[in-house]
């Protein structure tokens, strides 16, 4: 499979249309599941890994992915496997070792499934808006489709046996990227994440654990999936999240009346005059600028934009978007550049050079 190609196409998970979607960018429902009978990943030999992605390949092609792209980590470069995680398609634990590791992508990008990650399989669906009840049916589909081919580790006193005791029990982790740049600029986001930790849930970086919030970006999850159902914890995060939209309208509502209108249009007209003139733009800078933008967009305010192409630089702007843009690695300045190019095209229809 030619990565490249997937430029061409637009993932479902970043199209403005789910329900909610002026806040919640995407929802995701992962669920771990390991072969009965091979150690866990991280303990397995390379002759158990190997048997494994070949099993999981192999059934594949009786489940409801028999279409799905089958791609083998070890078989492409590491910028191509930056580009699967930045596409929140595989981690990046699972980039950095490529070996006898792989993945299946279905159409749009909607369904997943990580091979030899740090369980044997992660199967994934992620679409765009709050829909985690449509995404845990979908992913329940593709789980028994596997489960009848394959022999899960299974015990009824624990549930699925996963590597890490948080996943065990039902192996699901339900999870929204959450865009909340009006709590950040009344000053509210520090006190709310807290009150999100009482809640049992968990609140990450755009790229899940280990990685920093940029652009006003957050991912929320399940802490635990071991002594609820699959329901109870579909239920919980989408309340959880419900209370975040309605905390987050809040406050775009208060910054977009009164004296705080006139400076919040200066810092959405101020990123949108950096992002369609500007010459050199890093990652960082760029998912800031773009943040403000969306959310002036979010309000329905008149601007030389919208959110379908915003939501597509938030995805194209990223490193490795960038260098398989260019169909070469590239030197930072020279992504920089690039990337101030795109945005430029993108947002102004500007031609100069």
């Amino acid at each position: 499979m030619q990565l490249s190609n997937m430029l061409r196409y637009k993932m479902g998970w970043a199209r403005p249309d789910g329900p909610e979607h002026a806040v919640v960018l995407s929802s995701r429902v992962r669920l771990a599941r390991n072969f009965d009978d091979r150690p866990f990943p991280p303990r397995a030999a390379d002759a158990e890994l190997r048997a494994v992605l070949k099993s999981v390949f192999d059934a594949a092609s009786k489940t409801r992915l028999r279409d799905a792209a089958r791609i083998s980590l070890a078989d492409i470069t590491p910028l191509e496997r930056g580009f699967l995680v930045e596409r929140k398609l595989i981690s990046w634990g699972h980039a950095s070792e490529p070996a006898h590791r792989g993945v299946l992508v279905g159409e749009r990008d909607a369904a997943s499934v990580m091979i030899n990650e740090e369980d044997h399989l992660r199967l994934q669906n992620i679409d765009s808006g709050l829909c985690l009840d449509r995404l845990w049916r979908e992913a329940s589909a593709i789980d028994d489709d596997f489960a009848e081919l394959l022999d899960f580790a299974f015990r009824p006193e624990w549930g699925y046996l996963t590597c890490c005791p948080t996943n065990a029990g039902t192996g699901m982790r339900a999870s929204c990227l959450v865009h909340l740049p009006g709590l950040t600029a009344t000053g509210r986001i520090e006190s709310v994440l807290r009150s999100l930790d009482r809640l049992g849930v968990l609140v990450r970086g755009l790229y899940g654990e280990g990685t920093k919030v940029i652009g006003d970006f957050y991912q929320v999850s399940n802490r635990t999936a071991l002594g609820r159902s699959e329901e109870e914890i579909v239920d919980s995060v989408t309340g959880v999240v419900r209370g975040l939209i309605a905390k987050e309208r809040e406050a775009r509502e208060e910054l977009s009346g009164g004296d705080r209108k006139t400076r919040l249009e200066d810092l959405v007209y101020r990123s949108l005059g950096l992002l369609s003139h500007a010459r050199l733009l890093t990652y960082e800078e760029t998912m800031r600028h773009l943040s403000y933008l969306r959310m002036g967009l979010a309000l329905e305010w008149k601007l030389p934009a919208d959110l379908t192409t915003v939501n597509e630089l938030l995805v194209l702007s990223q490193p490795a978007h960038i260098q398989m843009l260019a169909g070469k690695p590239l030197e930072e300045r020279d992504r920089d550049f690039l990337r101030s190019t795109l945005l430029r095209r993108k947002l102004s229809g500007a031609t100069e050079a």
